[in-house]
């Protein structure tokens, strides 16, 4: 598989991520710093983007139903050299479902994760799974 995005920035202001249909804004001067997101959050937010698209892809093939997953994702960054060193997640999944393995699900999502696999050669990730039967 291949994919494709553009991007694009002016001086002085922020820049774009055009992906299919869709444009991101994105923070690369500091009067956007608390308002759009930075290049290390849209990495983050790809690491939950890909765990999340697991979570539907593996309800289908284990069979459980949800009707929302949560996914909060930390990150501790080095200086030197600048970089992700140690990812940590919290996904919840919102069920009354009562045969969701969740040991199986981690499993799967760390083993066929692109974003999650591509992530796992350069820092260390953690997380847990936690169903919210309400």
């Amino acid at each position: 598989m291949n994919y494709q995005i553009r991007a694009t920035s002016i001086a002085n202001e922020d820049a774009k991520i055009n992906v299919k249909e869709t444009n991101i804004a994105f923070g690369t001067t500091a009067k956007t710093a608390n308002t759009l997101p930075n290049p290390a959050e849209l990495f983050l937010s790809s690491f939950a983007a890909c765990i999340l698209k697991n979570v539907e892809r593996f309800s289908g093939m284990m069979k459980f139903t949800y009707t929302k997953a949560s996914l909060e994702v930390n990150a501790t960054r080095l200086e030197h050299p600048p970089r992700m060193d140690h990812i940590i997640y919290k996904l919840t999944i919102f069920s009354t479902d009562k045969k969701i393995n969740t040991s199986l699900l981690q499993k799967n999502i760390e083993k066929f994760g692109t974003i999650y696999n591509t992530a796992k050669l350069s820092c260390t990730i953690s997380g847990t799974i936690e169903i919210y039967a309400y």
